[in-house]
């Protein structure tokens, strides 16, 4: 199982860095925009902060831009940099341009049908919306056990992205996923349990220790 932060603030990556099982950051326009910082400074702070791999989402119109815009934020986060590139045709074309020189997460799909098309380009990452297509599709429930056995053996991994609850990440699992990123608040509801609570005042009241 590999988890990832899906945030750009950075109290939240230190709460995770300090944890040591969340091993990336994922963040798009909207989450950057959230953290109430201009894009790069909020990338060198996360990239000082937390380890692992740090994703970042093209914003460019153009090839043209994109590929400015790739290497920028490869001066900025260097090896750390996945590109995230979203699933449409012109995303698709700048998977396909980058995908050499850049590990590339196609993010926003919706269908197997874009899944092959962003392996094809090159992705090392598939993401699709969880609770979005859940909610949205008539099918929904089936996209992520869909996308991860349309992608076994391509070298392209499922990711799922907007979990909003445990629940929501166990189904992503059930299915076959083994990369989750989510929100600080539901990385943190993966760790309680009042059972485990209750058993360890018991442990504190009644037990003793070295």
């Amino acid at each position: 199982m590999l988890f990832l932060l899906d945030s750009a603030n950075i109290e939240d990556a230190r709460v995770c860095a300090k944890w040591g099982w969340v091993k990336g950051v994922t963040t798009n326009p909207n989450i950057l925009a959230k953290s109430g910082k201009p894009a790069r400074e909020s990338l060198q702070k996360l990239k000082k902060t937390i380890k692992g791999p740090i994703f970042y989402q093209l914003t460019g119109d153009s090839i043209k831009t994109m590929v400015e815009e790739a290497n920028d934020a490869y001066d900025i986060l260097k090896k750390r940099l996945v590109l995230k590139i979203p699933a449409t045709t012109l995303g698709f074309e700048a998977c396909a341009e980058l995908s050499d020189k850049y590990p590339c997460a196609v993010t926003s799909i919706f269908s197997p049908a874009q899944a092959l098309v962003a392996n094809a380009a090159g992705a090392k990452y598939a993401l699709y919306y969880h609770n979005r297509a859940i909610r949205l599709m008539e099918d929904g429930k089936d996209l992520s056990k869909n996308l991860v056995s349309i992608l076994k053996g391509t070298g392209t991994a499922v990711v799922a992205a907007s979990l909003k609850s445990p629940q929501e990440i166990f189904e992503a699992r059930q299915a076959g996923v083994k990369i989750m990123t989510t929100t600080l608040e539901v990385l943190t509801q993966l760790t309680v349990h009042d059972l485990s609570n209750q058993a360890v005042a018991d442990f504190d009241e009644n037990g003793i220790g070295i």
